[in-house]
């Protein structure tokens, strides 16, 4: 498979993520992938707010299918961003929705996720 770069990952975005599709081309325009990525978050969240869990894992595994055939700008875009909002998830949910959340989630992102939370914790005392 072809690796992915910020051009074909905003292709695949585009196709998964339909409710947010103009946004999606416009941020591409402006080549501003942060701001894509932070879209994707945002839809995630309003999904989060809709209790829509296992919408949101799909969405996950669909993200980590972008991700592991990734260059290293889009990798490293999809873990100081959307890997990252996971601990915002956990923040605003019910603890039973956080359970099924991180079960969803590939173990890659997951080992990620607890990476960024122990380092977190050891740099800035965050629990």
């Amino acid at each position: 498979m072809q690796t992915i770069n910020q051009k074909i990952a905003v292709e695949y975005l585009k196709f998964f993520y339909p409710p947010i599709r103009k946004e999606i081309s416009q941020l591409s325009v402006q080549n501003n992938f942060a701001g894509i990525m932070q879209a994707t978050i945002n839809y995630l969240k309003n999904l989060l707010s809709e209790s829509k869990i296992n919408i949101i894992g799909h969405h996950i595994k669909l993200m980590e299918r972008i991700y592991s055939n990734a260059d290293s700008y889009v990798k490293d875009m999809i873990e100081n961003l959307f890997v990252r909002s996971f601990g915002s998830f956990k923040k605003h949910t019910k603890i039973q929705h956080w359970n099924l959340i991180f079960q969803y989630m590939p173990v890659q992102f997951q080992e990620i996720y607890l990476n960024q939370e122990r380092q977190d914790q050891l740099f800035f005392g965050k629990k």
